[in-house]
């Protein structure tokens, strides 16, 4: 949902509207003695009154107050200004207020409020006008009056042009980061299932030669295809808001099974477990690592993408180790090989590349649980890979 920065000010509008007409009421039933004809300044007032109460609905919001009934507003305010002489016949020497009082100001304001600083200028002008001429002679007073009411609404109206204008750059930035992140979730979706597929394609095409090399080859360059496409950033960001709301619930495989609205605790050792082979030692607390089930999925696939990192770079006797610690805020999970580790400034060739395996499938992912991922790698002597994840409801479950 939007929130509307003006709405405070149709509010604070209505209010202001109401309280100057109780006021201009009073203000005559307190001095009605000094008008020599009381009967024009009741019945205007009268008029005023029935306008002000059955037009509150008007300056509800922007779109309820329409141009006509703006232009209807300040032409009432205009007769009850050049009316004052009519009903008082001394207000002209003795600068006394007029028949609508402050109430004109807000019929000024609501011009600001809707139509910005040119809008309000316009109207101001027509308030001073009808006040120079109703004085005939205007003194220092009327004239300070007349400024104020002029540079107050013309600022608020300015004011308001630019709260409108931060308010849709927020929601443009809004938009932007709900589809970038979405593109970063099918990034990962993408690099977990088809670029693997497409990899492994390739390279049993080239082993199994024939018409099979040529399968592996199409392969490989549907793969590479692939790879600059995600990594251009030209992945549609489809379905953004729906998604969005219930990425916390999508699997480790990037299915679309929504999340309820109490998420369900879920043991990460039970998804890590499966991982463990005679090459992948898994090392594991004796009691439950509880996690949501969203975040804890999300940890698992990112264990998993180390894991095709170790296979496919450590070579093929290489071992790999899995630690999962359980603190009171929050979860580590070590992925160690014994591999021939990673050379200097290889990551960000690979990513250059489009090969985002690092970047998106394991820090992506911990960047969005709000956790880190560390990269530790010296040459000959392995890798290391320590994701973080802040403890959530888990931990008051257990």
């Amino acid at each position: 949902m939007r929130m509307s920065v003006e709405q405070p000010l149709w509010r604070a509008l209505s209010a202001y509207r109401l309280l100057t007409m109780v006021y201009a009421v009073l203000l005559f039933v307190y001095e009605r003695q000094r008008f020599e004809r009381p009967w024009v300044a009741a019945g205007f007032l009268t008029v005023l009154a029935v306008w002000t109460l059955a037009t509150l609905p008007k300056v509800a919001n922007a779109e309820s107050c329409t141009r006509r009934f703006l232009v209807a507003d300040l032409t009432l305010a205009l007769t009850g200004i050049l009316l004052t002489p009519l009903a008082d016949a001394h207000a002209q020497q003795i600068d006394e207020p007029t028949l609508p009082s402050i109430w004109t100001a807000g019929s000024v304001l609501a011009f600001a409020v809707k139509g910005g600083w040119r809008w309000a200028c316009v109207a101001s002008s027509f308030v001073a006008v009808a006040n120079l001429v109703e004085r005939a002679h205007p003194s220092r007073d009327t004239l300070h009056n007349v400024l104020l009411v002029w540079v107050a609404s013309i600022a608020i109206g300015y004011v308001v042009e630019v709260a409108r204008a931060s308010e849709r750059t927020l929601a443009r930035a809004l938009e932007i980061e709900a589809a970038t992140r979405e593109r970063e979730r099918l990034a990962r979706d993408i690099h977990d299932s088809v670029l693997q597929v497409l990899a492994m394609v390739q390279r049993r095409g080239t082993a199994l030669g024939g018409e099979a090399a040529e399968l592996g080859r199409m392969a490989g360059e549907q793969e590479v295809a692939l790879r600059t496409l995600v990594s251009s950033g030209l992945v549609p960001a489809t379905r953004a808001p729906e998604d969005a709301a219930r990425r916390p619930g999508v699997s480790a495989a990037g299915g679309g099974e929504e999340r309820s609205e109490e998420p369900e605790l879920c043991d990460l050792r039970s998804l890590l477990a499966p991982y463990a082979s005679s090459k992948v030692t898994f090392a594991e607390p004796g009691a439950p690592v509880l996690l949501d089930a969203g975040p804890a999925g999300e940890l698992a696939a990112a264990v998993s993408a180390a894991l095709d990192n170790v296979g496919r770079h450590a070579g093929a006797g290489a071992r790999a180790w899995i630690l999962v610690e359980d603190w009171p805020e929050e979860v580590i999970v070590t992925v160690r090989d014994d591999g021939p580790g990673i050379p200097e400034g290889r990551l960000a060739q690979a990513e250059g590349e489009g090969r985002l395996g690092v970047a998106l499938s394991i820090r992506g992912r911990l960047r969005e649980l709000g956790g880190t991922a560390e990269l530790i790698s010296v040459p000959g002597q392995g890798t290391e890979v320590e994701l973080k994840v802040p403890r959530g409801r888990g931990k008051a479950a257990r």
